[in-house]
C-alpha cells in the first residue's frame, strides 16, 4: 500500500475515528492504521477532557473537535461529512479503543473498492471464543432489535469497523446521536436499496475495550432511541 491508500491510482480512502477520552489507545490505533498504509485519517475528538485530540494530531491525523460530547452518532456524522468534504471516495469507520485490528481494514475496504458493495460491515467472528458471553448476548439482542424495529438483519449490527462508498456517505442523513446510529446506518442503507456485505474481522478484547461497550442501561437507552427514531420516521 501507499501512504495515501491502497493503490497510487485508486480511490481516496479516508478513515474516520470517533474518540472520547481515548488517550490510552488513540496513538497506537492510529499508528496501526498508518502501518497498513492508511494515512488519510480524520479523528473526531468528541469533547474529550484527556488530551485525546492533541495526541491524535501529534500522530498525524486531522482532528475535528466537538466542544461538548455528542456521542457516537454525532461523532460519526461529523467525521463522515468531513471525510467527504476532503474528497473521500471510500470512508472507513474505526474505533479508537484498540478493539479493531488495523490489518483487517483492507479486507473490509476491498468490496467497496471493487464495486461489489456500497456498505461493508466488519463482523467480529474471528477469535469470537474470546468474547465474553455477556457481550455475545448483548450483540444478539441488538441484532434482534434491529431486525424487529427496522426489518434489517445483520450478524453484528453494532460493529464499529465499516466501509462505505461516497454514495452511502452522501445519502445517509444520520439522526441518531449515540449508539443507535449503528442500527440506523443499516436501516437507511436498506431503505435506499444500497448493497450491504458482511466480512469477518477480529475483535481484540481487553479490560479496557470491554469497559467501553454497552452495559445493560446503555443498551436499554439505545433500544428506546431506536424505537423513537422509527416512530419519528412514520410520523414524518
Amino acid at each position: 500500500m501507499t501512504p495515501d491508500g491502497p493503490s497510487p491510482a485508486g480511490p481516496a480512502v479516508w478513515v474516520v475515528v470517533p474518540a472520547y477520552n481515548e488517550s490510552r489507545t488513540i496513538v497506537e490505533s492510529l499508528r496501526d492504521l498508518q502501518r497498513q498504509g492508511f494515512r488519510r485519517i480524520v479523528v473526531v475528538d468528541d469533547g474529550s477532557t484527556d488530551g485525546s485530540g492533541a495526541l491524535a494530531a501529534s500522530a498525524g491525523a486531522r482532528v475535528v473537535r466537538h466542544v461538548l460530547n455528542r456521542g457516537l452518532g454525532g461523532a460519526l456524522g461529523t467525521g463522515i461529512r468531513a471525510a467527504a468534504e476532503l474528497g473521500a471516495e471510500v470512508i472507513v469507520t474505526f474505533d479508537a479503543d484498540g478493539q479493531h485490528a488495523a490489518e483487517d481494514v483492507p479486507r473490509v475496504v476491498a468490496p467497496v473498492l471493487s464495486g461489489s458493495a456500497d456498505l461493508v460491515i466488519g463482523i467480529r467472528t474471528l477469535g469470537r471464543e474470546a468474547m465474553p458471553w455477556t457481550r455475545r448476548a448483548a450483540n444478539l439482542a441488538a441484532n434482534m432489535a434491529t431486525r424487529l424495529i427496522f426489518g434489517v438483519w445483520c450478524s453484528d449490527s453494532q460493529s464499529g469497523i465499516r466501509a462505505m462508498s461516497r454514495r452511502v456517505a452522501t445519502a445517509l442523513d444520520l439522526q441518531g446521536q449515540r449508539m443507535e446510529v449503528s442500527s440506523e446506518i443499516l436501516h437507511k442503507a436498506a431503505r435506499l436499496g444500497l448493497r450491504t456485505q458482511e466480512v469477518s474481522v477480529r475483535a481484540i478484547y481487553t479490560t479496557y475495550s470491554l469497559s467501553k461497550g454497552q452495559g445493560v442501561l446503555t443498551g436499554l437507552r439505545t433500544l428506546a432511541r431506536l424505537i423513537l427514531l422509527r416512530l419519528s420516521e412514520k410520523l414524518s
